[in-house]
């Protein structure tokens, strides 16, 4: 097994990827810590991980908020003892997100608290078990528009994505020299509840986002999760700030 007894915080894991890679990290023998807002979400996927042979447990967060981030890593430690992976997934992308002129500022400050101070939250005090022990991997979920300029703006969604490669880099270089690596996955438009839901409304929406992927399609949530699979185990120990993009060529394309 790749993740066997790897002790694995998985933020908003209650649905779509997170709870995806729950269930691939547990099958793998990664013991899951389910940290997701929505209490009945997170303890459906403690459910399905323990029903499949897994194993987990749940811990209520809202990542924004200090107080419960810390409790999130200290739940993880008081149940497994230690902390290997902490994988960053839980992000936001409200419909009232659009470009700059015309995003109000409860939106965007609401937008920078998940997806960025969320990660600095989880980071903060997961890093110091992790140098005690002398070893961990942080994945963090950036996206293919933190890399490309978008004709259809979220302008704080892809501001906070592009501030996790920044941090992505500088946590690399900080906590790599004690043993701690720190990684970011750019997925292109996967099939999640956050983004067939907004695009099962808008069919335009849809369209020029397929057309604009050569591979004709969505991702599927397994095949990000088959890439954070990597860095969470030790095949990837010797990588190390890097943004790897999965995004079915969606960022290469070029008309």
């Amino acid at each position: 097994m790749r993740l066997r007894d790897k002790v694995c915080i998985i933020t908003g894991a209650g649905s779509g990827m997170g709870r995806t890679a729950a269930l691939m990290f547990a099958a793998e023998g990664a013991k899951i810590v389910v940290a997701e807002f929505s209490e009945p979400a997170g303890s459906e996927t403690v459910r399905l991980v323990r029903e499949a042979g897994g194993e987990a447990t749940f811990v209520k967060v809202d990542v924004s908020k200090e107080a419960e981030a810390k409790a999130m890593v200290d739940h993880a430690v008081a149940t497994f003892g230690r902390v290997d992976v902490l994988y960053n997934n839980a992000g936001i992308m409200p419909e009232a997100d659009h470009s700059v002129i015309d995003t109000d500022v409860a939106t965007w400050d609401q937008v920078m608290a998940v997806n960025v101070r969320g990660v600095f939250l989880g980071c903060k005090y997961a890093i110091p078990q992790m140098i005690a022990q002398g070893s961990g991997s942080i994945i963090n979920i950036s996206s293919f528009v933190a890399l490309l300029g978008c004709s259809v703006p979220q302008d704080a969604y892809t501001a906070s994505k592009g501030a996790l490669l920044a941090l992505t880099r500088s946590l690399a270089v900080q906590f790599g020299p004690k043993g701690i690596r720190t990684n970011a996955i750019c997925p292109g438009p996967v099939e999640t509840p956050l983004l067939m839901d907004w695009l099962v409304k808008d069919e335009e929406a849809k369209r020029i986002r397929l057309a604009r992927n050569p591979t004709g399609r969505f991702g599927k949530p397994e095949e990000i999760v088959y890439m954070a699979m990597y860095l969470a185990s030790d095949e990837s120990r010797w990588t190390n700030g890097a943004q790897l993009v999965v995004d079915g060529g969606i960022s290469v394309n070029y008309f």
